[in-house]
């Protein structure tokens, strides 16, 4: 790039009466400054500016030289030194932004368009909420909103009343009350006055900058003023520029003395930039940017740091204060900056006059800045422009203590007082700290991420091209790890189904990263792997009961404390809802549906007839159930009431409705496979002439499945068809999946790596890879155009931290439970058996080892390294077919020759490994049992839940 040094030389000419030449100082006096050579000033501030177009400015303090001119440049195109040093003096890129915590500067000056639609402006390092009319009436409280200005003010001021009640006209009636005031009132009782002014000098705009327009009373929570394109374009009249400049500072002198009644805020409008390519001729020969450029730069000036006029916003108001009112030296004046940067020359026809998309983006601002920091501060927090984070109560302090630091702490205690009996007794065995740290640090990373302001979070925007690179950049490092065994290993094999929930795992992120669901063709094919989750619930639990017919309290207990552990402990930490992570709740209710269906007439189970019946009835009491809000709401009261659990029914309703029969189709899958298995269809000479035509009909039905997906008119038309359709695509997939040994003898181990920590992966991307409670993104490395980087990096940590938690969840999971990690034990040889028979048992040993069938997996949770959860798979006496299980090491085992499977009926007092509970030896002296672990649980939970209630924020 080519450097230049442009100088420009002259005496300028005073705008006004100069008391002091100051000529010690720098050598002008009067002779130099009324010479006949010295310029005027807006001649050689229009000098200045055709000199910098187009250029790169390189300089010290920058900012204040322009200001002084009237002038600005763009950002991109300045590199002020000062504010360079200051920038790399910086250790981390986060802390670029410690000048501006809350971000309001970000947001009244920083920004960009996401998309081409102009449908998502991203403030710099934060999210802006978008609000509807329900919030703006939360926000504003009947109070009144005020706009004086010219035309573009009045723009700005239909779009805010349009967007708190749609009900409300978006622009005049009539061309003929254009210039004139309005007033409506919404439907929820808040005032929107507007007051036509564009030369801000009649009395009713004298009075409310005074702070006493109505009367002293009712102070509007927004103050809006915008003029500045009446002052050029009548300049002959009005004196143009140096009118507009005395007018602006007196408006900013009667505001910094103004009364208490004032406003909550106060925002004066920047001079609109136009698109001169399409004014009109009339308005071409006054308008033009160079002028707005300096209009803006006098506000900017006068509005700096040293100005009497200057408030710190970044000190936000006490949310505790009565009052937020300002006072006579701290009036809040906004200088939203940003709006010229929204603009865009396609959505201007007179080059004037922009479309309502941005004047309502504009307003959506306007409402950011206002509303953010005062509405209630409850989950999702997705208002991060402009607010602080919560306060937390002082139970939920006291939770995140000890689910983050609990393990550390104690881990540290026993290194240094290794004999101290007290500490031996408050801290957990040492095989549990590892697991505990590692818990709890990951419960503490998803704090420092989603509630506090050390990362930055942005808004989600969906861009196909991205979504299909990152769906294709998957597949291949999938495909790319593909491993074949050196066996069939049959049907649904342990193998197959990690990698299944491996990559509808990845392309559920994705579609959560990129906000996929927005887009109705994308929506429903991730509705399907959701609902293919589900059927792995009904299918795996199904196949287990089937075989193992063991219906013991202590593996319900084990199976839920899996499933839901982290789910727990995060809405405690994070002080969100249990429901909130609804999959582990919903996976939670199909899990004991399924055992409630298997578990009636347990004894009958043999009976295909029977089962089948038991399927339908309890598909039929489950419809019935969840068919009304009417038959679950005295449910959800009681535990508000009493327990002070407060979940909503309609969203409960929408989860069970949307995917009710697809667990039942896994449990039939579960009950047709096994009979088929033993009645050998397989071998029957027709057989392959079936498996041709499934086949086929499986293809078709995927084809089908995706036309009727595209032709639906949005994701809600869909929704109503989906617990219908989705089971064509679910079972086609299966069928294919499994349709030769070739199929099945193969996987993909990047897949499965995903899979084995799918539901770690699934919970945790809500704070620590997605932000703002699953609203938006964590940011880490900031910058729009850094954003592939940003994914990359917390991509990687994202997944190890799963699979670190996943391997922890498991091992704490077995510590509650009061179970020992599996050691399968070996047959004894009996006396008459030969070497050769010695040896056939040993490597019927080593296969069982390798292909374990006495465990149990849960869909969604895998055993990883000595952890307790593992995908099971049994072969049949040939060796050909695998039943998918649910997953939890059963606690004491009597293997036999001919089935190697737990012997249910064995009395489980001795399934507890003593060293694992230091309380039990402490306290009780012998092993607590199931029940009395649930009623600790239950009765800890509800305390903690009652706490919750009384418990007032930390001051």
């Amino acid at each position: 790039m080519p450097l230049f040094l442009l100088q420009l030389d002259v005496y300028v000419a005073p705008t006004g009466a100069v008391t002091d030449y100051r000529t010690p100082v720098h050598g002008l006096d009067i002779r130099h400054l009324e010479a006949p050579e010295a310029r005027e000033y807006h001649s050689v501030r229009a000098s200045v500016a055709e000199l910098l177009r187009n250029h790169v400015l390189v300089g010290h303090g920058l900012w204040q030289s322009l200001a002084l001119l009237g002038l600005t440049h763009p950002a991109i195109d300045t590199r002020d030194v000062a504010a360079y040093v200051h920038a790399v003096s910086c250790t981390h890129p986060t802390l670029l932004y410690w000048t501006d915590p809350y971000h309001c500067h970000a947001l009244l000056n920083r920004g960009t368009w996401l998309d081409k639609a102009f449908q998502n402006w991203q403030p710099d390092g934060c999210m802006m909420h978008k609000y509807t009319a329900k919030d703006t009436d939360k926000c504003l409280k009947s109070k009144r909103v005020v706009f004086v200005g010219d035309s573009v003010t009045r723009q700005l001021f239909f779009s805010m009343a349009h967007l708190a009640d749609p009900t409300l006209p978006s622009a005049p009636p009539t061309s003929f009350e254009k210039h004139s005031d309005h007033s409506f009132t919404s439907g929820t009782g808040t005032w929107f006055d507007f007051f036509w002014d564009p030369f801000l000098n009649s009395t009713k705009t004298a009075a409310l900058l005074k702070g006493n327009g109505y009367g002293g009373r009712d102070t509007p929570a927004l103050l809006v003023i915008g003029s500045g394109l009446w002052f050029l374009r009548y300049a002959e009249d009005t004196g143009g520029i140096s009118a507009w400049e005395a007018t602006i500072e007196r408006a900013l002198d009667t505001i910094s003395k103004s009364a208490p009644g004032l406003a909550d805020e106060v925002i004066i409008l920047p001079v609109q930039e136009p698109d001169e390519t399409k004014l009109s001729p009339e308005r071409a020969t006054f308008i033009n940017n160079a002028d707005v450029d300096a209009m803006n730069s006098d506000i900017v000036h006068r509005l700096a740091p040293d100005s009497p006029t200057f408030n710190d916003r970044e000190r936000l108001p006490d949310p505790d204060s009565s009052t937020q009112a300002p006072s006579q030296t701290g009036v809040r004046v906004m200088f939203p900056s940003v709006f010229n940067r929204m603009l865009d020359p396609s959505l201007t026809e007179d080059g004037l006059h922009y479309n309502e998309v941005i004047t309502t983006y504009q307003a959506q601002l306007l409402l950011n800045l206002r509303c953010n920091d005062a509405l209630p501060k409850k989950y999702p927090l997705d208002k991060t422009c402009c607010s602080r984070y919560p306060r937390p109560p002082v139970i939920q302090l006291i939770a995140l203590f000890m689910l983050t630091l609990y393990g550390p702490v104690a881990l540290m205690l026993r290194w240094n007082f290794p004999d101290n009996d007290w500490i031996s007794w408050l801290s957990p065995g040492g095989e549990l700290i590892s697991p505990l740290s590692t818990f709890g640090l990951a419960i503490g990373l998803c704090f420092i991420a989603d509630r506090t302001g050390l990362w930055l979070k942005e808004q989600k925007q969906f861009n196909a091209v991205t979504f299909s690179a990152l769906s294709c950049l998957a597949l291949i490092t999938g495909l790319f790890t593909t491993h074949r065994g050196s066996k069939d290993l049959g049907f649904l094999n342990r193998d197959q189904t990690n990698e299944w929930k491996g990559w509808m795992q990845l392309a559920i992120l994705i579609y959560h990263y990129l906000g996929g669901s927005r887009i109705s063709g994308i929506y429903a094919p991730v509705r399907v792997l959701v609902a293919s989750y589900l059927a792995l619930t009904g299918y795996g639990h199904t196949s287990y009961y089937l075989q193992k017919a063991d219906f013991g309290v202590h593996r319900v207990f084990h199976i839920l404390v899996r499933l839901n552990l982290l789910t727990v402990a995060l809405a405690y930490a994070m002080n969100t809802n249990y429901m909130f992570y609804y999959f582990a709740p919903l996976v939670s209710f199909w899990y004991l549906v399924v055992y409630a269906t298997m578990r009636v007439g347990k004894q009958y189970n043999d009976r295909l007839g029977f089962l089948l019946g038991k399927v339908v009835m309890s598909a039929l009491a489950v419809a019935v159930l969840h068919s009304s809000p009417v038959i679950l709401e005295p449910l959800f009261r009681i535990l508000g009431t009493v327990c002070n659990i407060h979940y909503d029914v309609s969203e409960w309703l929408f989860r069970v409705n949307l995917d009710i029969f697809i667990v039942y189709v896994g449990m039939i899958a579960a009950i047709v496979y096994g009979r088929s298995r033993d009645l050998h269809i397989t071998d029957h000479p027709k057989w392959p002439w079936i498996h041709r035509g499934g086949l086929t009909v499986c293809g078709l039905g995927l084809i089908w499945f995706f036309a009727f997906e595209l032709s639906r008119q949005d994701k809600f038309t869909y929704n109503e068809q989906h617990p219908y359709v989705s089971i064509i695509p679910v079972v086609a997939f299966v069928l294919l999946r499994n349709a030769t040994p070739v199929l099945r003898v193969g996987s993909s181990q990047f897949f499965a790596f995903v899979g084995k920590c799918s539901l770690e992966t699934y919970i945790l991307q809500y704070h620590i890879w997605l932000a703002g409670d699953t609203k938006g993104i964590l940011v880490v490395v900031p910058g729009i155009a850094w954003r592939p980087v940003n994914f990359l990096v917390t991509s990687i940590i994202f997944l190890w931290v799963s699979y670190k938690v996943a391997e922890a969840t498991g091992e704490l999971s077995n510590y509650i439970c009061g179970v020992k990690p599996l050691e399968l034990p070996t047959a004894s040889r009996p006396a008459n058996t030969d070497v050769s028979d010695t040896l056939r048992a040993h490597e019927r040993d080593q296969q069982q080892m390798q292909h374990p069938s006495n465990e149990e997996s849960i869909p969604l949770v895998e055993r990883i390294e000595g952890a307790s959860t593992d995908l099971m798979h049994q072969n049949d006496e040939k060796g050909s077919a695998t039943q998918l299980q649910t997953d939890i090491i059963q606690p004491e085992a009597n293997l036999s020759e001919q089935s190697r499977a737990f012997d249910t009926r064995q009395d489980h007092s001795n399934e507890v490994d003593p060293s694992f509970s230091f309380l039990r030896s402490h306290l009780l002296g012998q092993p607590w049992s199931i029940p009395t672990r649930i009623v600790c649980i239950l009765i800890g939970l509800w305390v903690v839940n009652l706490a919750w209630l009384f418990t007032p924020p930390l001051e």
